[in-house]
């Protein structure tokens, strides 16, 4: 039987650190549609509006010498690993200071042991291979991959779950299931559902529902562990996400994004503690607002001039 993590009716208690990095996240990526919507940024984005607090939940469970492979909506997958809000902003906005010199721009990230790419599904078969090197060269080192439900419409996902199944290979799978693929909501383009999909190639699964990090952690930890020693798993959080498909493409009716904003962890949370919000949330803003400034009057990298 599928382990469910059902926290969704729970409203925990978020240290300091947790909930700052969260907010932070939320900060950066309104920040990014601040500056697109004043035409000073120029290309597209994706933003992880709503799901700031998967990612923080899950990097404490990896190790630097971990793999991680990210997707388009990666803006908070970077900034839990690294906490980096300077070289990211700079990659976006092609200044100076960029982690990829301003050329990989808002999907496409390289720093160390960290990938994202804009290529749906495309992350998966590159985890299975990089997983079988960690399993032959540096056992104990897992690849984790985060996709969203749309990912499960591309057939290399399932190819690459094969492999990973077959050859035992150390991944963790973390899915966003947002309910939405682009504008195409889950119910029009699943069949089934996640936790069947893991478990025709044998591969464990779990599903996350609410937002105690330290709950998530709790139950993840031991699987994780696991994984490490070969024996994969999805862990399928089932979250909400707030803003559009990119920048303004947001063809979703009003009652599906109203329920969303309902269901945002932040009104939640904002509701049964508004102190360390309201306190946490300041600093965070200050903090995003003065790394704005700073990076816009960057001169432009060698590598985005004219």
């Amino acid at each position: 039987m599928t382990p469910v993590l059902d926290l969704a009716a729970a409203t925990p208690t978020l240290d300091d650190a947790d909930l700052g990095l969260m907010l932070t996240i939320r900060a950066f990526e309104l920040k990014l549609l601040d500056l697109y919507g004043r035409g000073l940024l120029n290309g597209t984005t994706h933003t992880c509006l709503g799901q700031e607090y998967v990612p923080v939940a899950v990097q404490p469970l990896l190790d630097p010498g971990d793999h991680v492979f990210s997707n388009h909506r990666g803006h908070g997958h970077y900034l839990a690993r690294f906490q980096d809000l300077d070289g990211l902003l700079a990659e976006i906005m092609g200044r100076e200071g960029a982690v990829c010199g301003g050329v990989g721009g808002s999907q496409h990230i390289r720093r160390d042991r960290y990938l994202s790419t804009g290529v749906q599904g495309e992350s998966l078969p590159v985890a299975a291979g990089v997983a079988l090197h960690l399993k032959r060269a540096e056992p104990g080192r897992l690849a984790c991959v985060y996709i969203g439900d749309g990912t499960f419409g591309e057939g290399a996902v399932y190819e690459a779950l094969n492999i990973i199944a077959l050859w035992r290979l150390p991944v963790l799978v973390v899915v966003e299931n947002n309910g939405i693929a682009q504008s195409t909501p889950v119910t029009s383009h699943l069949s089934g559902t996640i936790a069947g999909r893991a478990a025709a190639f044998g591969v464990g699964h779990c599903r996350v529902e609410g937002f105690d990090l330290a709950a998530i952690r709790h139950r993840l930890g031991p699987l994780v562990a696991r994984v490490r020693q070969g024996v994969p798993l999805v862990a399928e959080f089932v979250t909400h996400r707030l803003g559009p498909h990119s920048k303004g493409d947001d063809a979703r009716p009003e009652p599906a994004v109203r329920e969303a904003r309902e269901a945002d962890w932040l009104s939640r949370y904002r509701t049964a503690h508004p102190a360390q919000v309201e306190r946490l949330d300041h600093e965070a803003r200050t903090l995003v607002d003065a790394v704005a400034d700073d990076v816009a009057a960057r001169p432009p990298s060698r590598w985005t001039r004219p």
